[in-house]
């Protein structure tokens, strides 16, 4: 495949030394910078119509993982066809770069296929982003869906296509009602969705996060956001996604809050909380202190962490809505106009995301 955004050795070396010798190159110019791409919402997906699913990071350890995604989707109602390579082992990826990007590019070429499911995350999907074919993505576009270290892959695309990708739950993840209820309106209508509700707690011993308005106001937007360590990973790439006027969305999971801390520090010295009208921060479970040697003594807690952190931004910033690595937790189109209330604490979808 065509490779769109690789810097080929030599005119990168040439590039720093014109930097050497006149000055007058930036390391932006080099690297280039995403502007904000014209929007494309791909098909919705109707039960009975075929989804693709590929590992395009960490591999199915188990054959019974990749049975499990098979058979997740279709108790959803869908025909499922596997990629080529997801049984594939290379260490902890599924395969090579190679291979996984290329189930990833039939799955895009294959009409029959209507979108695009992660089997799961783990580890791996940033190495593909300057082998992907954005061209051949652009001119087929699908539901692209998944989470956690799938981030890489949906702010990428959706930087260099304009394509609405989808966070949302990946194949082996606990389809709750809750989850299915809000695949469903994202995905498969093309209706506005509004309101995103707080699920109520399935257990008195376990009951939901309290929300917390860190910042209070009210702002609109495009979303963006995954992953906080995948997002903070793309800074300076060629893929990094364009923050100005969004509302950021951010989860976390099993990070001490001083790598929360250290992340959002990284946002914050790039100018790109700058640029954002709000921020969205999931509950981010186990996000605190080791239980067995932690970092530090003494320590600040994720609230704490939030409030210090982005508190001063001005803007609106909520905390404790389920976003991530949660059993209940609601699709969201990257790149679709959404409205922060963090007075009510509440996000909105204000459009379809699908056509």
């Amino acid at each position: 495949m065509e490779n769109l955004n690789t810097i080929s050795r030599r005119n990168f070396l040439s590039g720093l030394t014109a930097v050497t010798v006149s000055g007058s190159i930036s390391l932006p110019s080099i690297f280039g910078k995403n502007k904000a791409q014209k929007i494309t919402k791909p098909p919705k997906l109707e039960k009975g119509d075929t989804v693709g699913l590929i590992a395009p990071a960490s591999c199915a350890f188990e054959p019974s993982t990749i049975r499990q995604g098979v058979e997740t989707l279709q108790s959803l109602g869908f025909s499922v066809k596997t990629g080529k390579h997801i049984k594939e082992k290379f260490g902890y990826l599924a395969g090579t770069d190679e291979q996984r990007a290329a189930d990833l590019h039939c799955m895009f070429e294959d009409d029959e296929v209507k979108a695009i499911v992660a089997l799961r995350g783990g580890y791996g999907s940033m190495r593909l982003l300057d082998i992907i074919d954005y061209k051949l993505i652009k001119k087929n576009p699908k539901i692209l869906l998944g989470y956690s270290d799938i981030t890489s892959l949906c702010l990428a695309i959706y930087a260099k296509t304009g394509l609405v990708t989808f966070h949302g739950p990946v194949a082996i993840s606990s389809f709750s009602e809750y989850t299915q209820e809000y695949f469903f309106k994202v995905a498969c209508s093309t209706e506005t969705v509004g309101e995103i509700a707080h699920p109520e707690p399935d257990n008195a011993l376990r009951p939901t996060a309290h929300l917390s308005t860190i910042y209070p106001g009210k702002a609109t937007g495009k979303l963006i956001g995954g992953n906080l360590t995948l997002l903070t990973a793309l800074l300076g790439t060629p893929f990094e996604p364009n923050f100005k006027e969004t509302i950021l969305f951010l989860e976390e999971t099993s990070e001490e809050p001083y790598d929360i801390d250290r992340m959002l520090t990284q946002l914050l010295l790039a100018g790109k909380l700058d640029q954002v009208s709000g921020i969205v921060f999931d509950r981010c479970p186990n996000c605190k202190p080791a239980d067995y040697k932690p970092a530090f003594n003494v320590t600040f807690s994720l609230e704490e962490v939030l409030i210090d952190r982005l508190g001063k931004l001005g803007c609106p910033v909520l905390y404790g809505l389920n976003v991530g690595h949660e059993a209940d937790k609601p699709t969201l189109p990257i790149g679709i106009k959404v409205t922060l209330d963090a007075d009510r604490a509440i996000l909105s979808i204000d459009e379809g995301a699908v056509i």
